[in-house]
This record gives C-alpha cells, sequence and structure tokens, in this order.
C-alpha cells in the first residue's frame, strides 16, 4: 500500500506543480511516475544528503519537459532546498525547479535537458566517462572504486530526434555495459499519436546497435520494472535498453491517452478527477501524508549507506595504492595542472609558416602527458584536424583507457556526449571537425554554455582558405555564429603563441571555448602569449604618437595586415595593427585596456577577417570599414579565393588608404 502511495505522491505533487503554475507537462509525469519511484527508491545509488558524490549512479531526465515528475521525487527524498514552497514556484523566476532541468542550479540534477534526445548523448558521455575511469583506477582482486551505472529517461520524441541514433549506435559499438536507456513509450506527441510520423520499431533498431533490449507491458507493475532493471544489469558486456509501456495522463480519464495531456494543466476539476482515481487521501494541494514522506526517507537510507562504504574504500584504496589515490584525486579535480600552464604560457619563436590545426595538433601533444584527464577526438577527421593524441591509445569497447575517441560521421552525437563527459567529472573533454560542420555541433554548443561546461570545440579549415572544397565546407557565418553564443569564448590564432594562448585559456576559463583554425599555412608574425590571453593586443604599433588608421584582424588575415601596414607606411599612412583572436575575451577586458588598443579617437578602422561581417561592428564603428567575405565562397585553389575575394595586404592597404584619405 504505501508503494502505491509513494508512486502516486509523484503523480499529484507533479500535477499541482504544473496547474499551480499554469504552465508544463503534466501527462509524462503522470505515466512515467512508476518507473522514476522504483529507480530511486530500489536501484539508483544516490545520497540525497550529497547530491554529488562521485561513485554515485547518474540519472538523465532525457525527456525534460517532465521535469515536474523530477522535483518531485527529489523533494519526496528530502535534496536540499527542495521544498514544498520550491514546487510552488515551479517556473517561476529565480526558483529552484525551471520548467527543465538545469544542472547547477537544482540539486540532484545531473544535466541541463530539454532539447529532446540531448540527454541520451549526456548519458553515453557519462557512461563513457565512467568506463574509462574503471580502467584505469580499479585493482584487480580489489573492491572497484569506479562502479557505478547511468540511466537514462527519455520518451518517443527523444527516439525520433536524429542524435538518439547516432549517440545510441557509437554506445553500441563501443559496447558501455553501464548504460542503461528507459524508454517511457506512452506512444503520444504534441499533435497526436506517434502514428502520424513514427512507426518504426525502436526495440529492433537498439538491438541493431547491439543493445540488449527488455520490455516492461505495464508501466504501472513497479516489482516487474524493478526486475527488468536488474536483468539489464545483469547482461554485462553491452548496453541496455528497457521499453516501459505507459499511458500518458495516466489518471484522467478524460485525458490519459491523448495529446492534450502533454503540454497543458489538467485544470482543477482534472485534479479533482485524479485524486479520487488514484485513492489519494487528501485533497489540499502539494500535501503528502507523513507516512509517505517516512517511507522516502528510510530508502534513502541506502544510498547513504552506500556513499558511506565508498568513503571507506576510498581511504582503503589509498593505503593499497597511494600514488593511484592521488592521481584519482587529481582526475576529479581536473583543471590544468601547472606543468601544463608553464608550458602553455612560455612565448616561444616561431620559424616557418604552419598551419594553425597542426600547431593545434602540437599543443595538444605537448600538454597531453600533463593533463592526463584530456580526452576526445573528431568526427571522423582526425588526421585532417590533427587531434590525435599521440601513444594515447584509442577508446575501444575492451580498451576503455585509450584517450582518442572515435566519434564516427556524428557531429551532433559527438557533441553531446562531449557533454556527459564533463558532466561526469574525471575528463576534460574536446571535439573536432570542420568550422563549417560547427552547425551540427551548436545545439550541443549551446548547452554546454548554459552548463558553464569548458570544453574545448576543435574547428579547422576555418575560412574560403578550404579550396577546392568548395563553399559547402568554406565557412562564412560560422565565426559570428559562435561568437554570438553566450558564456563562450571563440577563438581564432595566427600562431603558435596565439594558439597557446588559447588552450590556456580554454583549461583555466571555467566555459567553453571553440578555436577556428586553418588548414593553409600562415606566416608567423612574432606574438606574445601573454598579449594573447587578453584577446586583443597591439601587434605592431605606429610611428608616431597616434595612428592614422587601425588595421584589426584575426587568424590568418593578420599577417596580411603587418603587410598592408608597411604597404601604407609608403604612403605616408601611419598604422597600427592590433590582432584580435577572440573577440569575446578582448570586450571581457577593463574599458582602459580596450580603449589603450583601441583609442576613441581614431575612428578610421579597417577590419580583416576571412568571414562574415557580423560581429565586428562593435570595433569597426560607425566609421570603420571591412575586407571580410558576406557572401558563399567557391571551388579553387586557396591562393586564388584570397585574391578572388580581396583578401589580401594591398587590399586591405587600399581600403586602409581610402579611410585615411576621405
Amino acid at each position: 500500500m504505501v508503494t502505491k502511495l509513494a508512486v502516486n505522491a509523484i503523480r499529484v505533487l507533479a500535477a499541482d506543480e504544473v496547474q499551480k503554475a499554469n504552465s508544463g507537462h503534466p501527462g509524462f509525469p503522470l505515466g512515467a511516475a512508476p518507473i522514476i519511484y522504483e529507480l530511486y527508491a530500489n536501484h539508483l545509488k544516490h545520497d540525497p544528503a550529497n547530491p554529488e558524490w562521485f561513485d554515485r549512479d547518474r540519472f538523465v531526465l532525457s525527456a525534460g519537459h517532465g521535469s515536474a515528475m523530477l522535483y518531485a521525487v527529489l523533494h519526496l527524498f528530502g535534496y536540499e532546498g527542495l521544498t514544498v514552497d520550491q514546487l510552488k514556484q515551479f517556473r517561476q523566476l529565480g526558483s529552484l525547479t525551471p520548467g527543465h532541468p538545469e544542472y547547477g542550479h537544482t540539486k540532484g540534477v545531473d544535466a541541463t535537458t530539454g532539447p529532446l534526445g540531448a540527454g541520451l548523448g549526456m548519458a553515453v558521455g557519462m557512461a563513457i566517462a565512467e568506463a574509462h575511469l574503471a580502467k584505469i583506477f580499479n585493482r584487480p582482486g580489489q573492491q572497484p572504486l569506479v562502479d557505478h551505472y547511468t540511466y537514462a529517461l527519455s520518451g518517443d520524441g527523444c527516439f525520433m530526434e536524429g542524435v538518439s541514433s547516432e549517440v545510441l549506435s557509437l554506445a553500441g559499438t563501443l559496447g558501455l555495459s553501464k548504460l542503461i536507456v528507459l524508454y517511457d513509450s506512452n506512444r503520444i506527441t504534441i499533435e497526436g499519436s506517434t502514428d502520424l510520423a513514427f512507426t518504426e520499431d525502436v526495440t529492433k533498431r537498439m538491438e541493431a546497435f547491439g543493445f540488449g533490449t527488455f520490455e516492461v507491458q505495464d508501466g504501472n507493475d513497479t516489482e516487474e520494472i524493478g526486475r527488468v532493471i536488474e536483468a539489464a544489469k545483469a547482461d554485462t558486456g553491452r548496453p541496455s535498453f528497457i521499453k516501459i509501456h505507459t499511458h500518458i495522463g495516466y489518471g484522467v480519464p478524460g485525458k490519459q491517452d491523448s495529446a492534450s495531456a502533454h503540454g497543458e494543466p489538467l485544470g482543477e476539476e482534472n485534479i479533482r478527477i485524479l485524486r479520487e482515481t488514484l485513492g489519494w487521501p487528501l485533497q489540499e494541494a502539494f500535501k503528502v501524508p507523513q507516512e509517505v514522506y517516512d517511507h522516502y526517507a528510510e530508502k534513502a537510507g541506502r544510498g547513504v549507506r552506500a556513499e558511506e562504504a565508498w568513503q571507506n574504500l576510498k581511504k582503503e584504496y589509498a593505503l593499497f595504492d597511494a600514488d593511484a589515490a592521488v592521481l584519482f584525486d587529481q582526475y576529479l579535480a581536473g583543471g590544468i595542472t601547472e606543468e601544463a600552464r608553464a608550458w602553455l604560457s612560455e612565448t616561444v619563436i616561431q620559424e616557418k609558416a604552419e598551419a594553425t590545426r597542426q600547431i593545434s595538433g602540437n599543443v595538444l601533444n605537448g600538454i597531453k602527458d600533463n593533463i592526463p584527464w584530456l580526452i576526445g577526438g573528431s568526427a571522423d577527421l582526425a588526421p585532417s584536424n590533427k587531434t590525435n593524441l599521440k601513444d594515447a591509445g584509442d577508446f575501444f569497447a575492451g580498451s576503455p583507457e585509450g584517450r582518442n575517441l572515435h566519434f564516427g560521421v556524428r557531429e551532433l552525437g559527438m557533441g553531446a556526449i562531449c557533454l556527459g563527459l564533463a558532466l561526469h567529472g574525471g575528463a576534460i573533454p574536446y571535439c573536432a571537425t570542420f568550422l563549417v560542420f560547427a552547425d551540427y555541433v551548436k545545439p550541443m554548443i549551446r548547452l554546454a554554455a548554459l552548463m558553464k561546461l569548458p570544453i574545448i570545440y576543435v574547428f579547422t579549415h576555418d575560412s574560403i582558405g578550404v579550396g577546392e572544397d568548395g563553399p559547402t565546407h568554406e565557412p562564412i557565418e560560422q565565426l559570428a555564429m559562435l561568437r554570438s553564443t553566450p558564456g563562450m569564448d571563440v577563438f581564432r590564432p595566427c600562431d603558435t603563441n596565439e594558439t597557446k594562448a588559447a588552450y590556456l585559456s580554454a583549461l583555466t576559463s571555467g566555459r567553453p571555448t571553440a578555436l577556428a583554425l586553418s588548414r593553409q599555412n600562415l606566416t608567423p608574425v612574432g606574438s606574445d602569449v601573454k598579449d594573447a590571453l587578453r584577446g586583443g593586443y597591439i601587434l605592431e604599433a605606429e610611428s608616431g604618437d597616434q595612428p592614422d588608421v587601425i588595421l584589426i584582424a584575426s587568424g590568418s588575415e593578420v599577417a596580411p595586415s603587418v603587410h598592408a601596414q608597411k604597404l601604407l607606411a609608403e604612403k605616408g599612412i601611419d598604422a597600427r595593427v592590433v590582432s584580435v583572436p577572440s573577440l569575446d575575451v578582448f570586450l571581457a577586458q577593463p574599458e582602459a585596456y580596450q580603449s589603450d588598443v583601441l583609442p576613441k579617437a581614431v575612428r578610421r578602422r579597417v577590419i580583416a577577417e576571412a568571414g562574415s561581417a557580423q560581429s565586428w561592428g562593435v570595433l569597426a564603428g560607425l566609421d570603420g570599414a571591412y575586407v571580410t567575405i558576406d557572401k558563399f565562397g567557391a571551388s579553387a585553389p586557396a591562393e586564388q579565393l584570397f585574391k578572388e575575394y580581396g583578401i589580401t595586404a594591398e587590399h586591405i592597404a587600399e581600403v586602409a588608404e581610402g579611410l585615411s584619405r576621405a
């Protein structure tokens, strides 16, 4: 009887949350409440008193619109801050109960979810991290130090989104046996029955991906759900998929199994009917019998004991292998080591022209040994992106200690998986593709920025320098798109020192960072790491007291701007060259520094960048001019294209001269 009450408490509280807010999604919680109850009460390893202890099981609500259900169960288990008053503030400004779960905002929320399917990718990333760390730190004959599961609760919409196929295909290939995907199959979406647009057999798809598959016919049968979860855990060597048949809007006859239950409040009368149908003993909103709270408190004790046992195990581990214990703590702390910081901070003399993608590869390999928790890879482009970590091994099924991840041609999935790696802890992830395909990664970059995750995005082939591949592969608007994303930094370095600065910033900023790197060789310009860390700086000063014109450039256009300065000098025009590897970082500097670099009195400014003029207006001002590209490229050798589009020292000088003579 108490189990039934405990399940229905989740249903009633979720319905009350949505009704009080007059906004939200009650249908999913009403159907899926038995799933989340059984998982949290009897299987998930978690401690409400310490929601972030490392060896807890991870839970991702991929169907993030069911947040009211998650808040209800976290409240019932006594997670810090999730009081009844907070449930009453569902979807209200400043509350701990926003419309979709937000990582770092609400205790017990392991991931920010909402865009359907993305949570499945995060779960895969978490499972990769668990397998990687387990292989490195667990010792034969000893109780494992790293030993937890990742559970994802998903809905029909998650499996319609293409990202689910990308990430789950890879999960099966990698044999992620600690990943368990729970599928709430209620066969309803916003527009109606899933038969309108989704008739495939998801179970067969999951079998093809390499998952062990299970099915629960009655989503209200908590005992059967529990039995199948245990069966999935026993099915080692591969990830598991559990399809659970449920009823959206369960308990409200006028709403059950209908699209109207999905995304609108039930209404006061239907709330009354729900209580009556469920046999709920209390009529007042947000009221739960004390015996239900007592039941949840008793269930919470299982997780408390599990954490205590793990903390004792960790102490024993330190006695068994002190060096490994120290290293384990370093992995969990993450960040940059002093050795890596010192190496990246050192300004060097670049001897020859070199592509920044190659320089980036050199930097990655220069720091890999001092940051062993750096892990990542490319969307099948590592030889082109130069992202392979030499002698660091490949992450495969059976060899998860490898640090080189092979994502396959799955840019969107790659981005989602990196979210999970960063959320899990013990890893700093990086991923790579061509800059033009940042469009495929963008939704996951946005989530990284929302969650403040320090993921490194390595985007190469950053301009028309791609050449013969043509306009489908030549980025124009992507830099502006990335720069417009709040909470992240974008670097387009011009040489070795600016590239080192980009990595140093990425490893210390606590936020996502994108690097835009050239395919073609760039002439070194004598930059400085310390200057580049400020995002923008005077690379070549004017000869007089104040410049006649300022040339502002990034990446491959810095060296031509230096050359243009010399051409202008021959015509009596005194120019300053400012390199801006990161517009975001420069605009975050104190106003006094920005004014030193770009004096307000000098309004004649020329922006040079082989991409869209968008995003540069803040520096160009009303009197500025642009040497940029605001149309799609073409297929031709790179050097021909730069001339065709006017991205040359001569044209930069010509535009600057025109300003100066005006």
